[in-house]
């Protein structure tokens, strides 16, 4: 059975958000040993909780430590070569999303334009009720299916012909 989504919004019960929180730290501290076994990086995690006065540390504390400090005593260069704050990752998110929708935007007028050439072309549409730009587009659009059309002509008749 699927997961449902979950609400991600304070869990106002503190029973309920007590035991919330231990599964999602067992699950995270999973995770870390999974990513270390399966792709042999090093990685640590450290948690702070309310519910303890000691930090849960892993894999221990020796190591965390160990961890730490080969990162710490990485050039300023590397250690912020793949780090990325929440203004630029909203940047880059926001960056992709406008490429897709400029995509999809162009993908849609030209689907649209094909419609709208082959309703011209069955007679159910005129040309008058096109805008001067969708008259340039529609003109492309013709100029290249007739290109394609006649490079189709052309294999046909080399094939007749030399067979």
């Amino acid at each position: 059975m699927p997961r449902s989504k979950v609400k991600l919004a304070y869990i106002s019960d503190d029973s309920a958000r007590r035991t919330t929180f231990r599964k999602r730290e067992s699950g995270l501290i999973k995770k870390a040993e999974e990513i270390t076994t399966l792709c042999g990086v090093e990685a640590c995690a450290i948690l702070y909780s309310p519910y303890s006065p000691e930090p849960n540390v892993w894999p221990s504390p020796l190591d965390a430590q160990r961890v730490i400090s080969r990162f710490r005593n990485m050039a300023p260069p590397e250690q912020n070569r793949k780090m990325v704050d929440q203004q630029s990752f909203t940047r880059q998110r926001l960056e992709k999303t406008t490429e897709k929708v400029t995509k999809l935007g162009t993908e849609n007028r030209h689907n649209e334009m094909t419609q709208v050439m082959y309703q011209c072309l069955s007679g159910r549409l005129g040309l008058e009720c096109l805008s001067i730009g969708d008259l340039y587009y529609l003109s492309g659009l013709v100029s290249q299916n007739l290109r394609v059309i006649d490079r189709r002509l052309e294999f046909f008749q080399r094939r007749d012909h030399s067979g």
